[in-house]
């Protein structure tokens, strides 16, 4: 394989690993020791640690971080789609192993908190705890306060998953003025990220990312939580935090690309500099 392949799969792994481990991290230790005071705190967390692992791994790949994003850099035609291999491949095995590595730091604990509310693992009480992995709707940590439908939690995954990629391409395109600087749009998706979690975490803990739910969700089957780890089978899992995320990045990627980038590239050229960059590219 060419080189290329191991340096986007590598990127995509090492930076969708900090990106899980420290957001879910963040979860588990809400939900063991009350270490966060609100939502807030949990959505800040996960909004550093997204800036965090871009900074971290974007020499190596896109530091794309999620499926839903490469799907929709292929369909806006900013990757080619012999890359997605590479980027899905090495997010999805990042997402599992931090998953991993949340249940190895804190398994005692899990352990422990278990035994204390007299929770058997692998039933319908154990959710709990299985939240610290995959997402559920409603969030059960809202309670009775909140309910949703699958179609709404579908919707509301979607338009969360919109609103981080439409804002991730009108950050990285180089003829939106009001852009930051290359070396500061991690923070600005990183913030992004905080405030679209802070809106839709309490109908469905905010997953918007394919990679983020699934491989955790996975891993915690595996560790004992069985069915208690699915929603609805299953299905619900599937079509809120994988099908909901990769449509609302894929129309996302229509509107930017069908609407948006159009009437930035039909500006005059000369509006897409500020005047100072004008007499400097008419000196040199």
């Amino acid at each position: 394989m060419r080189s290329g392949f191991y340096q986007d799969f590598a990127g995509e792994l090492i930076g969708t690993a900090i990106l899980v481990f420290f957001g879910c991290g963040s979860v588990a230790v809400s939900i063991l020791f009350s270490a966060n005071a609100g939502l807030m705190q949990i959505a800040m967390v996960w909004g550093v640690a997204v800036t965090l692992a871009i900074y971290a791994t974007r020499h190596l790949s896109c530091a794309h971080l999620n499926p839903a994003v490469s799907l929709a850099m292929v369909a806006a035609g900013r990757m080619q789609a012999s890359k997605l291999p590479a980027y899905l491949g090495g997010q999805f095995l990042g997402a599992f192993l931090a998953a991993a590595l949340v249940y190895v730091l804190f398994a005692d604990s899990i352990a422990h908190f278990e035994a204390l509310h007299n929770m058997i693992r692998g039933t319908h009480d154990s959710i709990r705890t299985a939240m610290m992995f995959g997402e559920f709707y409603p969030n059960p940590g809202a309670g009775s306060v909140v309910s949703i439908s699958e179609p709404g939690a579908f919707l509301a995954e979607s338009v969360g998953t919109f609103a981080l990629v439409f804002m991730i391409f009108n950050l990285t395109e180089g003829c939106n003025l009001g852009r930051p600087d290359n070396a500061l749009a991690p923070l600005f998706i990183g913030a992004t990220v905080t405030i679209i979690i802070s809106v839709i975490a309490p109908l469905t803990q905010a997953g918007l990312n394919p990679a983020r739910d699934l491989s955790p969700r996975l891993f915690s089957m595996l560790a004992g939580w069985g069915g208690a780890s699915m929603q609805d089978a299953g299905f619900g899992s599937i079509t809120v935090y994988v099908l909901g995320p990769i449509a609302g990045a894929l129309m996302a990627a229509f509107a930017f690309t069908r609407l948006v980038e159009p009437l930035m590239n039909n500006k005059p050229c000369e509006s897409c500099v500020s005047k100072g960059e004008e007499h400097v590219r008419a000196e040199s």
